[in-house]
């Protein structure tokens, strides 16, 4: 069954979602944020001089890093959900040499190939094709948009705690 009944309460009530109920939400939610990503850096609207959307008091870059967080948390729930935790990152080499990779002038093939790869890591259960679309969300992050490993993890962290404060406020 997709949706089991408990008797004690849980964070979402007493509900609780099956793995597979689970996995599919984290697929929509990915991708959703991984749209809300390329919408904030608008960098496939061409007709525009200034690109970039910002929410207030935040300069566009500060915002689509948080964007870019938000798809990150999913990409880890996802390996978390399939175990697919030895993709995330094999080694601290494979890392750097993301980071060393050539920035794109046009990011829309890349961000088409990331969204095949991780639909074929989904319906196919491809953990190689979730490995190579979480290896081109790292390039986006560290190449294309250029942020460091610390504004990352900071931004990563700040979020996560937004989100806790929320949850503690019936978000």
């Amino acid at each position: 069954p997709t949706v089991l009944t408990c008797r004690f309460p849980t964070f979402y009530g007493c509900l609780l979602q099956s793995n597979e109920a689970r996995l599919k939400n984290a697929f929509v939610s990915l991708d959703v944020e991984l749209a809300e990503m390329a919408n904030t850096s608008e960098w496939f609207k061409v007709w525009k001089t200034h690109r970039g959307k910002s929410d207030a008091g935040k300069t566009p870059r500060e915002t689509l890093l948080y964007e870019y967080v938000d798809a990150l948390d999913f990409f880890l729930l996802i390996s978390n959900l399939k175990n697919w935790n030895h993709f995330v990152l094999k080694s601290q080499d494979d890392f750097e040499k993301i980071k060393h990779l050539k920035k794109e002038d046009n990011l829309d093939k890349q961000y088409l190939a990331m969204k095949r790869m991780l639909f074929d890591a989904y319906f196919n259960h491809s953990g190689d094709s979730f490995n190579h679309s979480w290896r081109l969300f790292l390039k986006f992050g560290l190449v294309d948009f250029g942020y460091t490993e610390q504004e990352i993890q900071d931004a990563f962290n700040d979020k996560n705690k937004i989100n806790l404060k929320r949850q503690d406020n019936n978000y």
